[in-house]
């Protein structure tokens, strides 16, 4: 089985070798522009003209909850964008993350790790504007992740 290392440190800037898969949870309504995207779109444009290029065409795509889409931004590094988040605004029906749609898009995340031979990096997904819990999305970084062998470095901030 895998493990969970937590560091301080960018997400964006994994410091090991071989190929790095960085997964960030992202919303089903297109936007982006706030949170750790915002990180992702300062180091590379890719992801972000990927994802609403994804989204425009999501009537004839997968795009929606569950789904994952990967992209390649360096030779040994991909992006991972995973649609976790029910659109932006806490409502009537509470915060926008959707752990069964988080759980769906990790599965998919373990399969592309598994395939590129590559460690997993994230923050801590689903918990910063998407209002998760931590208590809620680590044990399924356990089950599809780890349980398959890869290992996950989860990059706090700086900033508890």
């Amino acid at each position: 089985m895998g493990e969970i290392k937590y560091i301080r440190g960018d997400a964006t800037a994994p410091s090991v070798k071989g190929v790095k898969l960085i997964a960030h949870v992202c919303n089903d309504i297109g936007g982006w522009g706030r949170g750790f995207v915002v990180a992702v779109s300062r180091r590379w444009p890719e992801p972000e003209t990927a994802y609403r290029a994804w989204h425009r065409a999501r009537a004839s795509n997968d795009f929606g909850l569950g789904a994952a889409q990967f992209v390649q931004v360096e030779p040994y590094v991909w992006v991972a964008n995973l649609v976790g988040q029910r659109g932006i605004r806490r409502g009537s029906k509470g915060v926008p993350v959707r752990y069964k749609a988080i759980d769906e898009a990790l599965g998919r995340l373990a399969d592309k790790a598994v395939e590129l031979g590559a460690s997993v990096h994230m923050p801590r997904i689903g918990c910063g504007l998407a209002g998760g819990k931590w208590s809620r999305v680590e044990p399924l970084i356990v089950e599809r992740l780890l349980k398959r062998g890869l290992s996950v470095t989860v990059h706090d901030h700086g900033e508890d």
